[in-house]
């Protein structure tokens, strides 16, 4: 796991608890990075960083992600890391100008039907999400598989996956990162306390549909590194 927050701990305790692997941790933040690409997949986790900010460990995390992208080595991005492995792969992020916070609907596409990540979702399908850079244009060859009325949700090209939202959060996670943009500059006050008036138990178990994309996400790694090589 590449975990690309400033707040590693609570990131480790999410991820630790939806992702049922032998999981190794990377502390991109602390400029600590895999050795080597003998893993079977990887997840790049959110980041209160944006991709196009000059960060000492950006340089060296978009390399080593970009290689095993190449080496085929399935991928799946979160919030920022969906950001990542779309820039990464030649797509385009932006600052959107505001902020999309608090508990919201998102709408799976007809690819996203057949995505391995995003194909066990409902159509519609209800997720956390705080974010005010997006993915505005797709890498070439990319196919969107979820969005809502403030873009691109979700995306797959070859066997990277990336999704917007965070499904991993728990409600104390929602809460505190909520109450954590209390001085950002496209919140609003009214914004915020709707936002902390959505952060319910009803909420969290209505968003829970979507953890089930990390046991996809398993399996998928499963099936492509069991497959027999070309020519076998």
């Amino acid at each position: 796991m590449l975990n690309a927050s400033h707040s590693v701990h609570a990131t480790r305790r999410n991820f630790r608890r939806e992702l049922d692997a032998d999981l190794a941790e990377f502390a991109l933040t602390e400029e600590q990075y895999p050795d080597g690409f003998d893993y079977d997949g990887f997840v790049v986790s959110g980041s209160a960083s944006s991709v196009y900010w000059e960060e000492p460990w950006l340089p060296a995390t978009r390399e080593w992600v970009a290689e095993a992208i190449d080496r085929g080595i399935p991928a799946l991005g979160i919030c920022f890391g969906h950001q990542l492995l779309a820039d990464t792969l030649g797509g385009t992020v932006e600052d959107m100008g505001e902020y999309e916070l608090g508990y919201r609907t998102v709408e799976r596409t007809d690819a996203g039907r057949e995505d391995p990540v995003h194909g066990g979702l409902d159509d519609e399908f209800f997720v956390f999400t705080t974010h005010s850079d997006a993915v505005t244009e797709l890498p070439p060859g990319a196919t969107r598989t979820a969005e809502n009325d403030y873009g691109i949700h979700g995306f797959r090209d070859g066997h990277v996956f990336g999704m917007q939202s965070h499904p991993e959060y728990d409600l104390d996670t929602a809460r505190s990162v909520a109450e954590g943009k209390e001085s950002e500059e496209y919140v609003s006050d009214e914004q915020l306390r709707a936002v902390l008036a959505d952060v319910t138990e009803s909420n969290f178990d209505r968003a829970a549909e979507t953890k089930r994309v990390f046991d996809d996400f398993l399996a998928y790694v499963r099936e492509v590194r069991t497959a027999p090589a070309a020519g076998d």
